[in-house]
């Protein structure tokens, strides 16, 4: 009886300790799994807590690049320094999360705060930016009017100017003289006429200065060119000169008259004391600078 109420409790014993050593394992499986799941927990927490960091870089670096692009787009200088500044906290800022712990939920979530407040500013400055380029189109095209009626004021400016000058020189060709009916007869001392080169002591140059009621009246010089086949001006001195577009060419014959605006006739004389060939010649007559009129003749032996 002894014998087997020991082995009785002997079994028990051991049964006991069976059930606590199970239990002992379970709670250490337990408390193992329980480390494990922390762990874990935590280690998704901390990758949370990178992303969102890694994410709240990109923000502040898409705000920088805003304020970048918005600069090239500002001419005003004063607007230009505000958005530098506000920048420039925005890299600051940028910084100080670079070397934050992604752990540290505090100051990360001060940096939110901090862009948010930046984004606000920065929509401030977008309606000031857009207020500028609205006004700036603005001016543009009222600057293109006005360069438009400028271009048509001097377009119109120009032709009345062209207008002015052709009329003046319509008036100047209307006022200049005209000498008309000109004639060369070669003639001895007692103005009998000759044909025969030998024979001939003078010509006698008739022509008329034509009626024109726009011209200049009063005293006028009227000098004759008479020129032998090989285009030599007959002078009696070559210091006999006078200027024709803006020359000094020879004349042979100079004769002052008194103009009226009236039908002038003139007659000049040239007293033949060179060689002449036989050939065409030619009389050029001028007057106020202009050349009013021509006539050839020919000579035979």
């Amino acid at each position: 009886m002894d014998t087997e109420k020991k082995e009785i409790k002997r079994i028990n014993k051991l049964t006991l300790l069976i059930m606590a050593v199970v239990v002992l394992l379970l709670l250490v499986a337990g408390g193992g799994y329980y480390i494990y799941d922390q762990k874990q927990q935590m280690s998704e927490m901390t990758q949370a807590f990178v992303l969102e960091k890694e994410s709240l870089e990109d923000e502040f670096n898409d705000l920088s690049l805003q304020y970048e692009g918005y600069k090239f787009s500002v001419g005003n200088d004063s607007l230009l320094s505000l958005l530098s500044t506000e920048q420039g906290k925005v890299q600051r800022l940028l910084e100080e999360l670079r070397t934050v712990k992604a752990t540290n939920a505090s100051r990360i979530n001060q940096l939110k705060k901090e862009l948010e407040t930046l984004r606000k500013v920065m929509r401030n400055y977008v309606i000031q930016i857009d207020s500028l380029n609205t006004a700036n189109q603005i001016l543009k095209e009222e600057n293109k009017q006005v360069i438009k009626k400028y271009e048509q004021v001097s377009s119109s400016a120009t032709k009345l100017k062209e207008e002015k000058e052709k009329l003046a020189e319509r008036v100047t060709l209307a006022s200049r003289l005209d000498a008309t009916d000109i004639s060369v007869t070669p003639t001895n001392s007692r103005g009998k006429k000759m044909t025969k080169i030998k024979r001939m002591e003078q010509f006698v140059i008739n022509f008329k200065l034509a009626k024109n009621i726009t011209a200049p009246v009063g005293e006028k010089v009227v000098y004759l060119r008479i020129m032998k086949p090989d285009d030599d001006v007959l002078v009696k001195s070559r210091a006999d000169v006078f200027v024709f577009e803006n020359k000094e060419i020879n004349y042979s014959i100079k004769k002052l008259v008194e103009y009226e605006g009236e039908d002038l006739p003139i007659t000049v004389y040239w007293k033949i004391e060179e060689f002449l060939s036989p050939g065409t010649y030619r009389v050029d007559v001028f007057a106020d600078g202009n050349h009013i009129g021509k006539k050839t003749f020919v000579l035979e032996e």
